[in-house]
């Protein structure tokens, strides 16, 4: 680690790479390959707090996206998985992936020390560098590019399509879209860059701003795209990223967590409604409430554990957005009626009614 501290383990996956990147743990019991097929946890290295990881293998219809860490670290590996599911182990997944990994270590020690200092580089690697000033110096920067998508793509609804939704992809997970798709919609992704005169000739129902990478605030660009886009009134639906670039395009501004929100047991108080629901979470940063200009919108979800915003309500613009991630698989599935109400506003907008 950057402060000097060394883990012993044996190596798996990719046993010939080295790769120094952040370091961050995940909470989930459940999920593993939704997490390392996550393109939302590019250039970073997951410490799995559970510690038996790949017991029901690895199952390639259950991926959100292409592989995007850099490095995956578990107390204990399942070599043998049991799953009439599973096509092969976890190892030959991030041999596949050339994605380097350690089993073995005490990940106990290692997320509590992450816990009380704070999200630090490392490196997964043979033998320990003689200057750590390659660890130090590392930043995670340009991720958004790296996993958007390049080109559009379009996904039909499942049965008879109601609407057309207009996916900005800074990251997406798969499950966004077969969550649109079995409500009615025809979903088209479009490169994170994509500007508001480019979604203008779709001619979109609706708009949802996809999870994703790394810092928001350095995606200045798209920040700019999205206050133009909104500016029309399209009804707009944005999750995790997403969550964060819109508070950015409203005026807010966002901090990095010490450690971030990553696992599928955050528990999120609704504001107006007293309520708590259980979510699946993976950022490392968060919008500050107290910098949303109050014209603007107001804060609807918080964390419940320390308070951190989990969504917003915007009064200028026809948007919601939540830090949490309702589409979440390997996860609680207490959420996901906010889809619905993305498509109330969506039919509101086209001036029907919704069914109570």
């Amino acid at each position: 680690m950057e402060n000097g501290t060394e883990y012993p383990g044996f190596a798996f996956g990719d046993r010939e790479k080295e790769c120094v990147c952040e370091i961050v743990f995940n909470t989930s019991m459940a999920g593993y390959q939704e997490i390392v097929s996550d393109p939302a946890y590019a250039n970073t290295a997951v410490v799995m707090t559970y510690p038996l990881i790949g017991n029901y293998g690895v199952i390639p219809a259950d991926f959100e996206g292409k592989c995007a860490v850099r490095g995956y670290v578990v107390r204990e590996l399942c070599r043998h998985p049991s799953n009439f599911r599973s096509e092969y182990t976890l190892d030959e997944f991030l041999k596949r992936e050339n994605v380097c990994g350690i089993c073995g270590i005490d990940t106990r020690a290692l997320t509590i020390m992450l816990r009380s200092e704070g999200v630090m580089n490392g490196k997964i690697c043979d033998t320990p560098p003689e200057s750590l000033d390659e660890l130090r110096d590392y930043r995670v920067k340009g991720v958004v590019a790296e996993v958007s998508s390049p080109a559009p793509a379009v996904y039909p609804a499942e049965s008879e399509e109601k609407f057309k939704v207009a996916l900005s992809d800074y990251g997406a997970k798969a499950n966004i879209v077969r969550c649109l798709q079995k409500r009615g919609c025809r979903v088209t992704v479009l490169p994170g860059t994509t500007t508001a005169a480019q979604l203008a000739e779709l001619h979109p129902d609706g708009l949802m701003l996809s999870n994703g990478p790394g810092d928001p605030a350095e995606n200045v660009e798209i920040i700019a795209n999205i206050r133009k886009m909104l500016s029309t009134g399209i009804p707009t639906f944005g999750i995790c990223l997403g969550h964060q670039l819109t508070a950015l395009a409203a005026g807010a501004h966002t901090c990095k967590l010490k450690y971030g929100h990553r696992g599928a047991n955050q528990p999120v108080t609704h504001a107006g409604k007293a309520r708590t629901f259980i979510t699946s979470q993976n950022h490392g940063y968060a919008v500050e409430s107290e910098t949303l200009p109050t014209d603007v919108g107001q804060v609807s979800y918080v964390n419940a554990n320390d308070g951190t915003c989990e969504g917003v309500d915007y009064f200028q613009w026809n948007c919601f957005t939540v830090q949490f991630h309702p589409e979440a698989n390997g996860g609680p599935k207490d959420t996901e009626f906010l889809f619905d109400e993305f498509v109330s506003r969506m039919l509101a907008a086209k001036g029907v009614i919704a069914d109570a």
